[in-house]
């Protein structure tokens, strides 16, 4: 049904005049520093409308996009299965959203933080969930793979990453399965959207953009005619996404797919407005790919002069981040390392030598 007289068009918000931007590192905040209040939903442009969920650790946050889609509105990512993003989704729609009718679920990646309440929304507005196979696969096998304990194949990843078995045995005792409590139950069928697809969402045409690296099969949204890029965790404008070596594929390469994606997303125009998933909208979009590019770039070649003496993973960390890593940071720290090091095994700048079931690095 259309919707009620009272209800708030997504049209652009007044009140956000050029005064509030603000330029920094290359990149150009048109918002500045305003940001959406629970409940409250800012109207970027015509039909397209922005939303912030809570989540705990040190992303705060996870932005989330409304968008008119004829007599409904369609919703992009979900934030976590948490009282609080809930909390922050029933305040949208008693407020901003109410009597509003939700068209379809579209999500660009499988990480909790975008997925985890896809089930719960689904099933509450009886839609359908959209998104690329890869990630929809990817969640529905780690939701489904609970244990009392961590596979062999978890604990071997461990130890060769240097890990001791102190804190091995601790985290044997957490169990497995942890990807599965953040989530609602992920639907069981869903419509699949791939590289290149058009979506036809009101009156805008969304090209999808593929990406890897972060996760297998992320989906960007871009309006070429709007500018206009829903960037998910592909690029975002302060951190650089998590690119960490999966246990399920541990001799892929998901560095130089991360990189490859930075060149693939960099033939996009430069003056988009990129909406990301943690951050503030901004433009300036090359500028951006071109410091995550050379931001990896250049720590590869730190670890490759590391490596000149024999190292494991845990012994790069100070090489790769500039921040000491406490144990609730040990697991993505140990991805990336082993991502880097994996990278510069394909570049044929690295050979690995196990040892007692322990990898250890050294400069070709």
């Amino acid at each position: 049904m259309p919707a009620p007289p009272d209800a708030e068009a997504l049209s652009p918000d007044v009140s956000l005049v050029a005064s509030d931007a603000y330029s920094h590192k290359g990149l150009t905040y048109p918002l500045g520093r305003r940001a959406p209040e629970a409940g409250e939903l800012i109207a970027l442009a015509d039909g397209v409308g922005w939303a912030r969920l809570p989540i705990p650790g040190s992303l705060k946050h996870i932005n989330v996009w409304v968008l008119e889609d004829g007599d409904g509105v369609a919703l992009v990512d979900t934030g976590l299965n948490i009282p609080d993003c809930r909390a922050a989704w029933d305040a949208l729609f008693d407020g901003p959203l109410a009597g509003r009718r939700v068209s379809r679920l579209i999500v660009t990646h499988f990480h909790p933080d975008h997925l985890g309440l896809a089930g719960w929304l689904t099933e509450r507005f009886g839609v359908a969930l959209w998104m690329t196979r890869g990630e929809w696969l990817f969640a529905r096998m780690l939701s489904a793979d609970v244990r009392d304990a961590p596979p062999r194949e978890a604990i071997a990843s461990m130890r060769a990453a240097g890990w001791s078995e102190a804190r091995i045995a601790e985290e044997q005792m957490k169990g497995w399965g942890r990807f599965a409590a953040m989530m609602s139950p992920v639907p069981v069928s869903f419509v699949r959207i791939r590289d290149g697809d058009t979506l036809r969402i009101g009156a805008r045409d969304w090209r999808i953009v593929g990406g890897c690296g972060h996760s297998p099969e992320h989906a960007c949204l871009w309006d070429q005619t709007a500018g206009l890029l829903i960037a998910g965790d592909q690029v975002l404008p302060r951190i650089s996404s998590n690119v960490s070596l999966s246990l399920s594929e541990p001799e892929a390469d998901p560095l130089g797919d991360w990189l490859d994606s930075i060149a693939t997303l960099h033939t996009l125009p430069e003056d988009l407005l990129v909406l990301p998933s943690h951050g503030e909208p901004f433009t300036g979009l090359h500028a951006r790919l071109d410091a995550l590019d050379y931001g990896h770039r250049d720590r590869l070649d730190a670890l490759h002069r590391r490596l000149a003496e024999p190292a494991r993973a845990v012994d790069c960390f100070a090489t790769l981040f500039a921040r000491k890593i406490e144990d609730n940071m040990l697991g993505l720290a140990t991805g990336e390392a082993m991502a880097h090091l994996r990278r510069l095994e394909v570049e044929g700048r690295a050979t690995r030598e196990v040892r007692d079931g322990v990898f250890w690095y050294r400069a070709a």
